[in-house]
């Protein structure tokens, strides 16, 4: 079972693409999108949709994860956040492939095992889980990490 997950975002987008395989967890392949400061939004989100959809077809993910949507007090940042999100779930549609969303404190507690956890916490988990040398960078890229890590430990097949 491949997984890809993705921390979404309007100017950097991050990606990560994991195989299940039992109890097992193997990274396949992860990094960022990001789009020219200097393209406007529209082709930003053109950017991240036509770069989303190379990686569907290049790893062919039976699912894809997401984080939830999460409430923020400035209301443009959080529109633009769902601008992105809308991205991801076109291409997930594009591909037909499954589409789930997960809550920040639902991933933290997957990978670190509380809720709360901070950023640093998670990352490490990240790499301890899935046997890198390092933690993977940039930070959006282990954001989708631990969002594909999440989505795998609530797998029913």
């Amino acid at each position: 079972m491949k997984i890809l997950g993705i921390d979404p975002g309007t100017q950097v987008a991050g990606f990560g693409v994991i195989e299940k395989s039992g109890s097992k967890i193997r990274t396949i392949e992860y990094g960022s999108i990001k789009a020219n400061k200097n393209q406007t939004f529209a082709q930003r989100l053109h950017t991240i949709h036509a770069k989303i959809m190379d990686v569907i077809s290049k790893h062919q993910p039976d699912e894809i994860a997401i984080e939830e949507a999460f409430y923020s007090k400035n209301i443009k940042s959080a529109i633009r956040i769902g601008e992105g999100r809308g991205i991801v779930f076109l291409c997930a549609a594009m591909a037909n492939i499954p589409i789930t969303e997960y809550a920040a404190t639902v991933i933290k507690k997957a990978v670190v095992g509380n809720g709360n956890a901070q950023k640093e916490q998670v990352q490490e988990m990240v790499k301890i889980i899935l046997n890198l040398p390092e933690i993977p960078e940039p930070k959006d890229a282990s954001d989708a990490l631990a969002i594909a890590i999440c989505h795998s430990h609530n797998l029913r097949y």
